[in-house]
């Protein structure tokens, strides 16, 4: 999946893929926002607004 449009994706689809590529790639949320060109507060900001906080125990968007 593309994340270059990340700021103007439903942010319950954005919750999904970031989750299921965090999963599914064995990475961390660093390293994904690395390989994407993400901003990680600006994600953690879009999902945070959605309801959704990063559990780093985790590795997920809950």
């Amino acid at each position: 999946m593309r994340f270059d449009t990340y700021e103007h994706m439903d942010p319950f689809i954005l919750y999904s893929a970031v989750n299921m590529e965090l999963r599914d790639q064995g990475i961390s949320l660093e390293e994904f926002c690395k390989i994407h060109d993400i901003d990680p507060e600006k994600l953690q900001e879009i999902l945070e607004k959605a309801g959704f906080v990063y559990s780093p125990e985790h590795n997920q968007f809950r």
